[in-house]
């Protein structure tokens, strides 16, 4: 089934982002996150894709493991730097006699270039920018066509204004639904979705929730995705350093007040960045629903 069409017939519910293992323990350690979070109904669950395809393999494995659970409507995730054409398109046909109907469509992250050089030529890319694989996909027919965007601006613009107008080059390019990258102040997702708004942007987009267990590891990861943490939420982690359960329930606290603003909005389809762990997750769902 095509998430799209679920959208369009669910106003509320949850998607679960799992990454592909790499190890035989780590595969059972998702196999038993995935049956613990199945009884929560999500809406459709994703697989995420490596740099530069670095876990392909990994991520067929992965997402056809998902397919075998039963009960799920799942996407891959796919990212175009780094491939061919040829790969894309064998990849899709795989997928399309495997019965998958979604894709997550993504640039991906360019490949380190030596200190010293020029940066990474884009241009060099059969497909560039993630505009090129959704206009890829949507020319190889079929699939229903998921693209990420960004509340605070993607890190390589230089104002929201640049940000919205490639957003809309994607979108129009035939992505049918969206999913944010993690924010942490609401304000910037519905000032998001009022500048998308103003530029002719009406398909879905699903707020994508980063439950907050770690505030060192967060801003480290922060530093490379133009996403801020509120001045309330780092003060209040940092008090427990050293204390990383209670560390971890304090962001949790802060993660289930995130969700119920944003329902209290009207946005009461989420889509979780999971980590693979399920106990976080369960607590937060269990305290919002």
């Amino acid at each position: 089934m095509k998430i799209i069409d679920i959208l369009k017939t669910h106003d509320k519910g949850v998607s679960f982002e799992f990454y592909p293992p790499k190890t035989e323990n780590g595969m059972n350690s998702l196999i038993a996150t995935v049956r613990e979070l199945k009884a929560y109904k999500p809406l459709y669950v994703s697989m995420t894709y490596g740099a530069a395809g670095s876990t392909q393999e990994k991520t067929k494995e992965a997402t056809y493991m998902l397919i075998r659970e039963k009960e799920f409507v799942v996407m891959p995730h796919l990212t175009c730097i780094g491939a061919n054409v040829d790969s894309i398109k064998k990849l899709l046909n795989e997928y399309k006699q495997n019965n998958i109907e979604n894709i997550m469509a993504l640039r991906g992250d360019p490949p380190q270039v030596p200190s010293g050089t020029a940066g990474f030529d884009f241009k060099s890319q059969a497909l560039c920018y993630a505009k090129d694989l959704v206009s890829f996909i949507k020319e190889n027919g079929g699939f229903c066509i998921g693209a990420a965007v960004y509340p605070e601006g993607h890190i390589e613009t230089k104002t929201l204004d640049e940000d919205i107008e490639y957003t809309k080059q994607k979108i129009d390019s035939g992505a049918n639904f969206a999913v944010t990258q993690m924010f942490f102040d609401n304000s910037h997702f519905y000032n998001f979705l009022e500048r998308a708004g103003k530029k002719g942007i009406n398909i879905p987009v699903l707020p994508g929730i980063f439950p907050l267990t770690d505030i060192d590891k967060l801003k480290k990861f922060c530093t490379v995705a133009r996403t801020t943490v509120p001045k309330k939420i780092e003060e209040e982690m940092s008090r427990f350093r050293g204390k990383p359960q209670d560390m971890e329930k304090c962001g949790i606290d802060f993660t289930i007040k995130q969700c119920r603003d944003l329902i209290s909005h009207g946005y009461r389809r989420l889509h979780f960045f999971t980590f693979n762990k399920s106990e976080m997750i369960k607590a937060i769902l269990n305290a919002i629903f």
